[in-house]
Formats: structure tokens, C-alpha cells, sequence
């Protein structure tokens, strides 16, 4: 007789010894004097009692005692002892089967019934296919189904709902029309695999046709797939169907069915009936609440989500960790890290999980919000960082101008034995094109495929042409765009332009932007950045075609935008904004600051100033820039000494890059600047980029 394999790990020694013997050896036990040497070593109550059944020959109550004591593998060694199961035993064997989803087990009961010619009935076969189904062995259920001389309705919602939850849908279907008859049970299995699997239509016309063409009555399961696949295909009109329904037939709608209702309402984009949903609901869980916060921020209705988070807060309800991770990147996506700390020192207070996921989002918060010290820190604590963790810090020290730190902490990552993934090398790649690290970062590139067997992704053809055109390696980033197995995306025709601005090489800086035109012609970026190489060239005639391609395609340049947060409170700058209560005074410290500047020797940087137009109104021009404003009044509002954090739409312009280096010196301050491309920390005159950026 062939051994019996190991179920599960048992919890004492002499268990371990039987998983390991097999059946006809502890056969042969139980005929020994030696039975307690060699099977029952423990003097536990109840393996003395099973000892004493086995003696007697009372086989069956020692399984069912051994059921009790959820010793599975115990069990099933002596079903060869029984010729035939009784239904107690049988149900009781089957049951733990169930509970521990023990495919084997289920085998050798299966297989004794068989062999024994005891047949116990439709119930305990449903349950060995119920099994076999959760065990992830259709087949077996399938062949346990066909041999059914007796079938009733559960028979057949087990073998339907075993096929939709794996996707074979065609399978589940077949055998959902020749069905005898149907319950609720049987459509809502139907229709939730269809939901399930990204076949939201399916799910909807098979809901139709149940109410129609079969008058039978949803519940509340049957309805939430169906609001689901509503949402799915962001049918509000359908969603709405559905909602009147609920209302017109008096279904059961607990938590749920609400929270389906809302979710619809949310991703179908009405908000704010999804906001009316969520507060009709009576009994709301942590899950609901966190759903409702992360639809705000999905919504760019950031202050709303803020609210309704500091709304659960007071409620009793506890955040979990997706509330936190929602939150942090919310935070980090806004760059409101004055929330984020808030955030933090509440998760710190109510001891929050260190290995949480929640604890990688407040490392991705810090770096967001140009704080790498504390984003370390964190990461510090974290005992054993997932791979999220080392690449937003990665990417963090990349950002924050500190390319060495993020290629040292790479280094660090693969001593850990921790493995890199696409996005990590996104960020070791741009750690080496913020620092001009031309040939190491082709080193890198190359690894990808050769060293760690990744595949190539857009992105990381992207960060090489990024590498190489910086460089003025025009010819390599070519070749590379050629060689390329897949199509060239936004970003990478994105990266070879702002290559050519800063080496003024027109004719390619033509291809990319017509690449781009293609692509997205309504990007006002792709026209000002080509405006600004022609106007460096001083090609003005070249300019105003640009200017005329942007009417004609109705392209609008967006405004220059910069903010700064001080004592938690927002102020926004626009260019030559005027609007501040302290106007004056800001644009009057820029005149001072201004005068000292050109005595130190510098030079206002008006090539890039797009109309032709006298120098001194450059100067103006360049003088208005919303950073410049924002940087004013921040120090004009804080402390000397204070360091200044300001945050900008656009890419900061080369003239304010050198600008925000001399008022770093002539105040005395840490200025930090995040751009549309990376954070710039000056200090002492000069910048983290090192002019690299």
C-alpha cells in the first residue's frame, strides 16, 4: 500500500512520526504490543482514549474523536481499518476536509466510498465537489458531477460557481442553461464570475434577462455584481436603474449593497451622490469610510477628502492601514506635508505596523514633499523594507538631487538580496541623469536584461535617450530610438527635446516635437519648449510659426504657477501677480535683492524670453516669475534662517535656477523648489542639480 502524503504540520511529535508512516505500517501498530512506543507516545486524555478505541476495534469513534481534535491525517490513517463509512463519520471527515481544504484528504475519503460501495448520499457529494472546487481541482469536480446518479440544485450552483470563479466562463454558462431549474444562488454565480473576469455587458444583459424574461427577485449579491458591472462600464444611467430598483422592490440593503451603490456613483463620476449614499449608510466600516476619502482624492476633491478623513477620525472608527496608505498619497501627490506629519504622528500614537504597506506610503510622502532626511529615517525603522520602500527612496534621493545616495542605496538593495523591479531601475536611471553619470548609467541599462533578466520597458528607453541627450550623445540616443522593440512613447520624444534645448540642436529638436505634435497635440509643453529653442537661436520667424500653430490648433500655454505653505495655510503666485495684500512689499524686496544680485555679477538670462522684444522688458519679464514672487513672500512671512519650500507647475526657467542660487546666498537660506521636473535645494549660491537638471 502506497503512503499516505502529509496533510498538514500537526502540532506534537508523535503526530509527526505518523505522517511520515505508512498505513499499512501503522496497521501494523496497531496490532503490536508496542502501539504506545510506536504511534501513541504522548500521555494526553484523548491519545489514550483513541489508543483504547483502536484496541476495541471501535475504529469509527476513534476517527470521530480525532475529527474533534482536527487531527486530519490521523484520521484518514485508519479509514483502511473501516469497510464501510458510516454517514457520521463520513460527514465528520469531510467537514474537517472542508474546514482545512485538504485536497488529499478528500481523495482518500473519496476514493474509500468508492472502493467500500457506500454511497452516502447527494449532500456528502456535494461537499467532496465543493472541495475539490476551493482546492482548485475542477476536473475532479467535474468527474464527481458526471457520476452523480442524483443531482439537485446545490450540485449544480457548486460546479457552476467552481468554473466562474476561475474565468471559465463558456464551462459555468453550459451548464447554467441546462440547468433544470435556477435559484438566486445560481444567476448571482453567473453573473458575478462575468463581473469578476472584465465581462461587465455579459453581466448586466444576464441580469436584464433574470428580471424580464424570468420575473425572479435580485438579492442584495446579485445586486452588488450588477452595480459593479455598471461602475465597471461607467454607466450611470444603468447604475441608476439598478439604484431605483433597490428602492422599488424593498431589498434587503445592509452595508454592502450601499457601499456597491456608492462605489457606482463614484467611479461613474457623480460624487457627490456617492457622498449621499455614504451618509445614508448606517452602519459604516472602516472600509467604507476609506473608500469614499480615496473617491475625493481620485476626483482632485482634495479638500473634501481631508475633511471626511478628519470626520472618521472623530467617529470611533479606527483608520486601517489602507486609510493611511490612501491619505499619504494623497499628501504626497498634493505636497501638503504639513498634513502628512500629522498623519504620521497619529499612526505613531496608535502604534501602527512598521512592515505595513501604510509604511512605505509615508517614505513615498517625504520624498513627494522634498523631506528626504525623515523619508530615511522612516525607512530606517521599516525592519524588513518591502520593494516599494527602497524604490521610493531610490527614486527620493534621485529627486532630490542626491544621485550617489540613491546609486549607493541601490547597491545597498541588492546585498539585501532584495530583487529590483522595472520602476526601481527607472529611478537608478534617473539618479544618473541628474548627475551626468553617463557611462555608469548605460552600465545599468545593460543589467537590466543581462544581469536580472528583466525585460526592456518604454520607460527605460526613455531615462537612456533622457542620459544621452543631456550629454549632447545625440547619435547614441538615436541608434537606441531605432533599435528599440516597441513604439516610442510621449516621455521619451519628451526627454530627446528638452536634450536638444539644452544644446540647441535644432534640426532633431524639430523631429521630437513633430513626434510629439502626433501624439498629443494639445500639449502646450511641446510648443513653449520648441519656442524657447528657436528663440535661444534667435530663429524669431521660426517662433512666431510655433505661436501660429498653437492658435490654429486652439493650444493654450499654461500659466506659471508657484505656492508656498506657511503655518498651514496655502498662498498661490501667479507670473506678475499683484493680487497679495503685501504685493508691495514682495515685489520691492525682488528690486533690492535684485540690485545686490548684479553686484555680485549677475546676468538676467533672456534668451529664452519668447518675444522680440526690447532687453529691458525681458529683464521685466524674467523679473515677475511666480517662483521668484513666492519665494519673496515666504521670506518676508518666516523667521530668518527659515528654510523656504516652494512648489511650481513648470519646469523652473535657467534664468530663476540662477536667480534662487544668489538669494540663497544673500539671505542666508535654505531655498528648496519643486519643479515639474525634480526638487532643486539651494543653498550658499549654489544648487543640489549642480546645474544638471
Amino acid at each position: 500500500m502506497r503512503s499516505t502524503r502529509p496533510i498538514f504540520r500537526v502540532l506534537t511529535s508523535h503526530t509527526e512520526r505518523a505522517v511520515s508512516s505508512s498505513s499499512s505500517s501503522f496497521e501494523t501498530c496497531l496490532g503490536t504490543p508496542d502501539l504506545e512506543k510506536t504511534f501513541f507516545k504522548s500521555q494526553n486524555s484523548e491519545d489514550i482514549i483513541v489508543k483504547r478505541l483502536c484496541r476495541e476495534n471501535k475504529y469509527e469513534e476513534a476517527i470521530i474523536r480525532l475529527c474533534e481534535g482536527y487531527r486530519l491525517t490521523e484520521a484518514i490513517l485508519l479509514l483502511d481499518r473501516i469497510k464501510r463509512l458510516s454517514p457520521l463519520v463520513n460527514s465528520n471527515l469531510l467537514q474537517l476536509c472542508l474546514e482545512q481544504k485538504s485536497f488529499e484528504g478528500t481523495k482518500r475519503v473519496h476514493t474509500h466510498i468508492k472502493e467500500s460501495g457506500f454511497f452516502p448520499g447527494v449532500s456528502s457529494f456535494n461537499r467532496i465537489m465543493d472541495i475539490y472546487c476551493k482546492c482548485g481541482s475542477l476536473v475532479d469536480a467535474r468527474i464527481v458531477f458526471d457520476e452523480m446518479q442524483e443531482k439537485d440544485l446545490c450540485s449544480w450552483n457548486t460546479m457552476i460557481s467552481g468554473f466562474a470563479k476561475v474565468g471559465r466562463l463558456k464551462d459555468a454558462r453550459n451548464l447554467f442553461d441546462a440547468m433544470p431549474e435556477r435559484d438566486n444562488f445560481s444567476w448571482t454565480a453567473i453573473i458575478s464570475g462575468y463581473v469578476r473576469h472584465d465581462l461587465p455587458y455579459d453581466a448586466l444583459q444576464l441580469c436584464r434577462t433574470m428580471l424580464q424574461d424570468y420575473n425572479v427577485k435580485c438579492n442584495k449579491f446579485t445586486i452588488c455584481s450588477s452595480l459593479a458591472a455598471s461602475a465597471a462600464i461607467k454607466s450611470l444611467n444603468i447604475g441608476k436603474e439598478i439604484h431605483g430598483h433597490i428602492l422599488r422592490t424593498g431589498i434587503d440593503s445592509d452595508a454592502a449593497v450601499w457601499s456597491a451603490l456608492s462605489d457606482m456613483y463614484g467611479k461613474c463620476g457623480s460624487l457627490d451622490e456617492a457622498r449621499h449614499i455614504f451618509d445614508k449608510t448606517s452602519d459604516r466600516d472602516v472600509a467604507t469610510w476609506t473608500a469614499m476619502i480615496n473617491r475625493y482624492f481620485k476626483h482632485g476633491r482634495r479638500e473634501e477628502g481631508f475633511l471626511l478623513f478628519l470626520e472618521l477620525l472623530k467617529s470611533g472608527n479606527r483608520p486601517n492601514e489602507f486609510t493611511f496608505a490612501g491619505i499619504l498619497n494623497a499628501c504626497a501627490h498634493h505636497n501638503t506635508e504639513c498634513l502628512g506629519r500629522q498623519v504620521h504622528g497619529y499612526m505613531s500614537r496608535i502604534g501602527f505596523n512598521h512592515s505595513s504597506f501604510a509604511a512605505s506610503a509615508l517614505v513615498h510622502m517625504y520624498c513627494k514633499c522634498g523631506n528626504i532626511e525623515v523619508a530615511d529615517r522612516v525607512f530606517k525603522w521599516i525592519p524588513k523594507p518591502d520593494l516599494a520602500s527602497w524604490t521610493s527612496l531610490i527614486n527620493g534621493y534621485a529627486q532630490n538631487g542626491q544621485p550617489e545616495e540613491a546609486l549607493n542605496l541601490f547597491e545597498t538593495l541588492l546585498e539585501s538580496g532584495t530583487n529590483p523591479d522595472h520602476i526601481t531601475f527607472v529611478g537608478v536611471l534617473s539618479a544618473c541623469t541628474h548627475s551626468g553619470l553617463v557611462d555608469k548609467g548605460l552600465a545599468y541599462f545593460n543589467s537590466i536584461k543581462e544581469k536580472h533578466g528583466l525585460a526592456y520597458t518604454v520607460d527605460h528607453y526613455a531615462c537612456v535617450v533622457d542620459l544621452l541627450s543631456r550629454s549632447g550623445r545625440f547619435s547614441e540616443a538615436e541608434d537606441i530610438i531605432k533599435k528599440m522593440p516597441m513604439k516610442p512613447n510621449k516621455f521619451l520624444w519628451a526627454s530627446l527635446l528638452a536634450g536638444c534645448r539644452i544644446h540647441g540642436n535644432l534640426d532633431l529638436a524639430k523631429k521630437a516635437a513633430e513626434a510629439l505634435f502626433r501624439i498629443e497635440p494639445e500639449n502646450a509643453a511641446t510648443y513653449v519648449t520648441l519656442s524657447n529653442i528657436y528663440a535661444a537661436a534667435g530663429k524669431w520667424g521660426e517662433v512666431a510659426e510655433v505661436r501660429k500653430m498653437m492658435d490654429v490648433n486652439g493650444v493654450v500655454k499654461k500659466a506659471g504657477c508657484s505656492w508656498t505653505e506657511i503655518e498651514r495655510k496655502v498662498y498661490t503666485f501667479l507670473m506678475g501677480d499683484t493680487s497679495h495684500p503685501r504685493s508691495m512689499e514682495i515685489h520691492g524686496l525682488l528690486e533690492e535683492l535684485q540690485k545686490k544680485m548684479k553686484e555680485e555679477g549677475y546676468v538676467p538670462k533672456t534668451d529664452y524670453v519668447l518675444h522680440d522684444v526690447e532687453e529691458e522688458q525681458k529683464e521685466q519679464n524674467l523679473s515677475c516669475h511666480s517662483e521668484k514672487l513666492a519665494i519673496a513672500f515666504a521670506i518676508l512671512a518666516t523667521r530668518p534662517g527659515t528654510p523656504v519650500k516652494i512648489f511650481k507647475n513648470l519646469r523652473t526657467c535657467v534664468d530663476c535656477h540662477t536667480v534662487i542660487k544668489y538669494i540663497s546666498k544673500l539671505v542666508s537660506r535654505k531655498i528648496i523648489v519643486r519643479d515639474s521636473s525634480r526638487f532643486h535645494c539651494f543653498e550658499g549660491g549654489s544648487c543640489s542639480c549642480k546645474d544638471y537638471w
